[in-house]
């Protein structure tokens, strides 16, 4: 097989499994049980499928970034269109530009953690962790009285396993340190987004 076509046929199927999980995450905010529920409303939800779809297409950096706004975006319009069949009226504008700006950092940070290259590795994981720990962190500070803590505690211990168990694959102290440092600077970073986000709204 061609490398165009190789491409093409990555860039469909993280489309098609994006739009399919995008609409499931619709309808799981009617089922899944209150400690969960979080899953299918928040930004880590979202931000895990598409670094679990994108990492599982393994696709260069560059490639990377761009499946990653592939899904995201897919993941918002297959969102929308399931939200709009059940009768529930919802704009995709927001997240669709959500996607826009995050989809590369995602995409080429799953997209570094499944690589060969053992920096790019640990910066890669290190994002996808700050991620999960910022979201831990709102949830927990800014909307625990309205939502379990389960969700939210289970972001902030995956996000340290991840960030560990990276650590331990890459069996090298300075990705060890790039890891966490990546880390520490993605929560900060997306603390301080969260922060900024709730005060003008």
């Amino acid at each position: 097989m061609s490398i165009r076509n190789r491409i093409f046929l990555s860039a469909l199927a993280v489309a098609g499994a994006s739009l399919l999980l995008g609409g499931l995450t619709s309808w799981a905010q009617g089922v899944l049980p209150d400690a969960l529920a979080s899953f299918a409303n928040s930004p880590s939800g979202w931000t895990v499928l598409t670094a679990l779809l994108v990492a599982a297409v393994r696709p260069s950096l560059a490639w990377g970034a761009a499946f990653g706004v592939v899904s995201f975006v897919s993941l918002v319009l297959g969102y929308t269109i399931v939200s709009e069949l059940r009768g529930l009226a919802y704009n995709p504008m927001f997240w669709s530009v959500v996607g826009v700006m995050a989809g590369p950092v995602l995409g080429a940070a799953a997209a570094a953690v499944v690589g060969r290259h053992t920096v790019r590795a640990a910066l890669g994981a290190g994002a996808l962790a700050g991620v999960l720990v910022a979201d831990g962190i709102y949830g927990l500070t800014v909307v625990g009285d309205s939502t379990s803590p389960v969700y939210w505690s289970l972001c902030l211990v995956a996000g340290a396993v991840l960030v560990g168990g990276t650590a331990l694959r890459l069996r090298s102290p300075a990705a060890a340190a790039y890891v966490v440092a990546s880390a520490g600077a993605a929560t900060g970073f997306l603390t301080v987004g969260y922060s900024m986000l709730n005060a003008v709204s």
